[in-house]
C-alpha cells in the first residue's frame, strides 16, 4: 500500500456499475453465463436411491474426483451440512485415538477448536492460535499427533503458503477444511487424510451440501477406533465396524436435494469446460491481482494478512488504515464499515463485503474463478467513492 497524508479526497460517482456485483464470501457468485434454464435436466420429484437420482450423485463425485486430481483410493463422499457438517462429521467420528493439535487463526479454525474441547471434551489438544491476519507458527506443528486446520481462513483472508510445511508420512492424521480452498488452490492431496469442503464457495453451488474426502489412513481409523462418545446417524461412517461403502458411492446420509446436485454438476462442467483446476486457478488469481493493485495505489486499505504468501486470493479481506478512522472509537469504526458495505449495496454495486462478524472492522471481497475481473475493475471506484463520502459526511 502506498504511504499518503490524507484519506481519499470526495470523489464523482462513478459512472459504471458492475455487470455482477455479487462478491460474497458464500455462497459465493453464480458461474459466468449461469441461468435458471442449467438446472432443466434436475431429477425433480424423484428419490435420491432409485437409479437415476443415485446416477446425478455419483456424477459429482466422479467429476470432482477427476478435476481436483483426488487419488483413485480415496474416498468421497457427499454429506449434510455444508462443510460445517463435514468436519463435524470428521471430527466426531475421528479424533480421540491420540493427542491433537488445532490451529486456529479466524473463525471457524477457532470453532472447530471450540468443539473439541467443550463438545468432544479432549484433554490432550494443543492449541496453536495466531490473531487475525497472522498464522501460528507450523514448524511447532507435532504430526506425531492429529493435526486439525482450516487451509484457508473465510473470515481473515490467511491461508497456509503450502503444504511443504507438512511431512509426507506423518503418525497422526491430517484433517483439513478447505472450502475456500478447493478449486483454487493446489492442494497436496497425497498429505492430507480428511478434506472437506462445500459447494457453495468457489464453484458457486448451492449452500446446504458437504463434501468430504478420506484417506486410506483415515479409512483405517475409522474401522480400528470407536469414539468415547455417541455419534448422531448423521455422522455415522461405519456399520458394524465396517466403512460403509455405500456413503461414497452417492448412497448419502439424509435425502438431498437433486436441485441442488444439478447445480453442483452445472458448476463442475463449466469447469471443465473453461481448462480445469489450473484455469480456475489462472482465473483467481486474476482477480486478486486486480484487488492488489487497487490497494496498492490506494490511501485508505490494506490487506489483513499481514505476510504477501499467506494472503488469500479468494476471500479476500481487508483492514481500514485511514487515520481519521483509527481516530474513532472501536463502535464507531464498526458502524463506519459497516455503513461503507450498506452503502455499496445501496447503490448495487456490491452486495455482502462486509467483513465476517467476529472479524475485525473492514471488507471482504470474494474474488474466486466465478467473478470476473472486469466487475472488480468496475468496483474499485465504487469502494473509493463510498468511503470519501462517508469521510466527508462525518466532518
Amino acid at each position: 500500500m502506498t504511504t499518503a497524508p490524507a484519506a481519499t479526497s470526495a470523489l464523482a460517482k462513478p459512472a459504471r456499475l458492475p455487470q455482477r456485483p455479487h462478491f460474497s464470501s458464500g455462497p459465493c457468485a453464480k458461474r459466468p453465463g449461469w441461468s435458471v434454464a442449467a438446472l432443466s435436466q434436475a431429477c425433480l420429484g424423484r428419490s435420491h436411491r432409485a437409479k437415476a437420482g443415485k446416477a446425478k450423485l455419483a456424477e459429482v463425485l466422479d467429476r470432482s474426483r477427476a478435476l481436483l486430481g483426488i487419488p483413485k483410493e480415496y474416498r468421497i463422499a457427499i454429506v449434510p451440512g455444508s462443510d460445517t457438517g463435514a468436519v463435524e462429521m470428521a471430527l466426531w467420528s475421528l479424533l480421540g485415538a491420540r493427542g491433537v493439535d488445532m490451529l486456529a487463526w479466524e473463525s471457524f479454525g477457532k470453532g472447530w477448536l471450540t468443539d473439541v474441547v467443550q463438545q468432544l471434551k479432549l484433554t490432550d489438544v494443543r492449541k496453536l492460535e495466531a490473531p487475525y491476519g497472522r498464522l501460528p507458527d507450523l514448524r511447532t506443528v507435532d504430526f506425531a499427533r492429529d493435526v486439525v486446520f482450516t487451509w484457508n481462513g473465510t473470515t481473515s483472508g490467511v491461508r497456509v503458503p503450502d503444504g511443504n510445511w507438512i511431512p509426507a508420512t506423518h503418525e497422526g492424521l491430517v484433517i483439513c477444511d478447505a472450502t475456500s480452498a478447493v478449486f483454487a488452490m493446489e492442494l497436496p492431496w497425497e498429505k492430507l487424510d480428511v478434506v472437506t469442503w462445500s459447494w457453495q464457495k468457489v464453484l458457486g453451488g448451492e449452500a446446504a451440501h458437504g463434501m468430504l474426502v478420506v484417506s486410506p489412513r483415515a479409512v483405517a481409523r475409522l474401522e480400528s477406533h470407536k469414539p468415547a462418545w455417541p455419534l448422531p446417524k448423521i455422522f455415522q461412517m461405519t456399520s458394524k465396524g465396517k466403512l460403509n461403502e455405500g456413503l461414497f458411492k452417492g448412497d448419502t446420509i439424509n435425502t438431498p436435494s437433486l436441485l441442488a446436485t444439478e447445480d453442483a454438476i452445472d458448476s463442475l462442467k463449466w469447469a471443465e469446460q473453461v481448462g480445469g483446476l489450473k484455469a480456475l486457478m489462472v482465473r483467481t488469481q486474476a482477480n486478486f491481482n486486480a484487488i492488489a493493485r487497487w490497494v496498492e495505489r490506494s490511501d485508505w486499505v490494506d490487506f489483513l494478512a499481514e505476510d504477501p504468501a499467506t494472503r488469500s486470493p479468494t476471500s479476500v479481506c481487508l483492514r481500514l488504515v485511514d487515520p481519521w478512522f483509527w481516530e474513532l472509537e472501536a463502535e464507531q469504526q464498526a458502524k463506519t464499515a459497516k455503513a461503507l458495505a450498506d452503502k455499496l449495496e445501496a447503490e448495487g454495486a456490491a452486495y455482502d463485503i462486509g467483513a465476517y462478524r467476529d472479524a475485525p472492522s473492514g471488507l471482504r471481497i470474494w474474488a474466486g474463478a466465478t467473478v470476473e475481473t472486469a466487475d472488480l475493475d468496475a468496483l474499485f471506484p465504487w469502494l473509493d467513492w463510498a468511503y470519501a463520502s462517508l469521510r466527508a459526511e462525518a466532518h
